[in-house]
């Protein structure tokens, strides 16, 4: 329920202008994140999804002696902080059967925050994300990345990230 003049924030649009800006982004939705949270990450190779994800494990206060790489092997890494992190990376899987095998869909129903590259291979029946983040490289440095909120958790907290990002960030379209 909005009060007068309050509009529910279901999208965000951002302009991280460095590696600096998207670790900044990611640190400050996980030190938002207060409770089970599943993060649909998007977007082409070398994007700033992994980059992303740096930041987020150092919001949830994983221990700097972690080093966070992208599970594109392994397909999901487990780090311990205020709440898990489990990252995942779908990339190299190609159907529903090699998905399954993974653990992905009893690790989403597992308390922490769960990030997931490559989300867009999951049919969207399967993924129940709280947030979906879109990246496009803008320029050699910069990214835009579009932040969406589905239910009332990815809401809550984009208001809050809203609330806290620098307005430099914000872009223009």
């Amino acid at each position: 329920m909005t009060t007068s003049g309050e509009q529910e924030i279901q999208a965000l649009d951002i302009m991280a202008r460095s590696v600096e800006e998207t670790v900044a982004l990611g640190h400050a939705v996980g030190s938002l994140a207060k409770q089970h949270l599943v993060i649909a990450l998007i977007g082409d190779l070398g994007c700033g999804k992994t980059v992303f994800v740096k930041g987020l494990a150092q919001g949830l206060a994983v221990s700097d002696s972690y080093t966070i790489t992208s599970p594109s092997y392994t397909l999901i890494n487990e780090y311990p902080g205020h709440l898990f992190l489990f990252h995942a990376d779908l990339y190299r899987l190609s159907g529903s059967i090699d998905i399954e095998s993974t653990g992905l869909f009893e690790i989403m129903d597992k308390e922490g925050v769960v990030a997931i590259e490559w989300a867009e291979r999951l049919a969207p029946e399967e993924l129940n994300a709280d947030l979906r983040i879109i990246f496009e490289i803008s320029g050699k440095h910069s990214r835009r990345i579009v932040l969406s909120a589905y239910g009332q958790t990815g809401i809550n907290l984009l208001k809050r990230l809203k609330k806290q990002i620098h307005p430099a960030l914000e872009s223009a379209g």
